[in-house]
């Protein structure tokens, strides 16, 4: 029941220059969405003219957003004394919390060239669901690179990281993956049943509400990742989840004022 596990991060070299699997994957995820949001818009015929356009600036406010916060939040001290290394991200580094805010603020500058006839909330269901699966191909890049690691496990059982020691532990970087590849189907079949009258903040609000709630359970089986939370009730990563439960809740009430009225046949 014990698996080892030591896997290269580097896919590719070229002189001074590397390709990561990380970086293969992140960038990935945003494509993959882009292609999942271009579905979408044909099945509703919206145009998807801007949907590249979208996906960059996704991209950008993710990679901004997750960085900044992981420097604010995770290791404060360092960054603090050390602002210009803030700007090292090939070093890695990146906060999922972050890397929502920053992507709700990318496509929110990105919406202002998008089809006006759609509102912002529109978008945000729609990306929910792309968003929900890139974040499983993310979760898989930490697995690969041996980091975010879990707890100790009782010793009989585990994923062993060479790369970091011979302890088993929790991959709870596949379990968080596990649980975002749940939470897309579960969208995805929501807004098949809804179609083109989903109401609007449903399917962002469940996003919201499922995925940093899975953040909060999981979070029980991380090594902590900042290290002035050693010894607190709750780490960084289950404080940052409440704001986003919260929101997620109020979208899904008040979206229930949307809900198609059923008719008696």
């Amino acid at each position: 029941m014990l698996f080892h596990w030591k896997f290269d991060p580097i896919l590719l070299s070229v002189g001074p220059l590397s390709i990561r699997w990380y970086g293969l994957l992140f960038v990935g995820a945003f494509f993959i969405g882009q292609g999942v949001f271009v579905r979408i818009c044909k099945f509703e015929n919206v145009s998807q003219v801007n949907a590249e356009r979208l996906m960059l600036y996704s991209l950008g406010g993710t990679i901004l957003g997750a960085r900044l916060v992981h420097c604010i939040f995770y290791d404060p001290t360092y960054y603090l004394s050390n602002p210009l290394a803030i700007l090292r991200i090939w070093e890695g580094g990146l906060a999922s919390h972050g890397g929502v805010v920053g992507m709700l603020l990318g496509l929110w500058l990105g919406h202002r060239t998008f089809e006006q006839s759609q509102s912002f909330l529109w978008l945000l269901d729609r990306a929910a669901i792309p968003a929900a699966f890139g974040a499983v191909l993310v979760r898989v890049a930490n697995f690969l690179n041996s980091e975010i690691v879990g707890n100790p496990t009782s010793g009989n059982w585990g994923v062993v990281f060479d790369l970091i020691d011979q302890l088993p532990r929790h991959p709870v970087q596949l379990y968080e993956a596990g649980s975002y590849l749940l939470i897309g189907i579960f969208l995805l079949t929501v807004y098949r049943g809804f179609g083109k009258t989903t109401p609007h903040g449903l399917l962002f609000g469940g996003f919201m509400l499922l995925v940093f709630l899975a953040r909060i359970a999981l979070e029980c089986f991380k090594v902590p990742q900042a290290a002035y939370e050693l010894g607190n009730a709750f780490s960084v990563g289950q404080y940052l989840s409440l704001p986003f439960v919260i929101l997620g809740t109020i979208l899904i009430i008040r979206s229930r004022k949307n809900w198609p009225q059923r008719t008696d046949q």
